[in-house]
């Protein structure tokens, strides 16, 4: 048996695009960034940034680029597809993308100025709302639980 499933939680790195494949289907692209953070052996704190490419089809397309924007928070469920084709110069080309199943979006993110939110639809995400990074090398203690 084999299994090809892929779960990821991260920003966008840039708005949705919307496209209509030439049968009517629509698909929108976007690209995601994800972190990691591990402490190294000297104990020294050490980050990753790792960037994906999504592909999402139908309603789904619609509703990613109705509703999710750059730096926007979003989690994917769906599957590694890795696509081969020619560029305009006969080079053989390959990129590997996740094909979105599902979709569940995050907060709604913050249109930054200095009058505050043009768009009522937005709201402010403050730091408690941001994802907490959890050291595995570290105990756990109920009092850090926030929940």
């Amino acid at each position: 048996m084999n299994l090809n499933k892929v779960f990821i939680l991260g920003r966008l790195t840039a708005d949705p695009q919307l496209r209509v494949t030439t049968s009517g289907q629509q698909v929108a692209s976007f690209g995601i960034a994800t972190n990691r953070v591990w402490n190294d052996k000297n104990n020294q704190r050490q980050e990753a940034t790792e960037f994906h490419n999504i592909v999402v089809w139908g309603r789904q397309a619609e509703i990613a680029s109705r509703f999710l924007a750059k730096g926007g928070l979003v989690l994917i469920e769906g599957r590694l597809q890795t696509r081969i084709w020619e560029d305009k110069q006969g080079q053989k080309r390959n990129t590997t993308e996740i094909v979105a199943d599902r979709l569940q979006l995050g907060p709604k993110p913050f249109k930054n100025s200095a009058a505050g939110p043009q768009d009522t639809n937005f709201r402010q995400v403050s730091a408690t709302n941001e994802i907490p990074t959890i050291n595995v090398d570290e105990e756990i203690k109920e009092e850090d639980l926030k929940f």
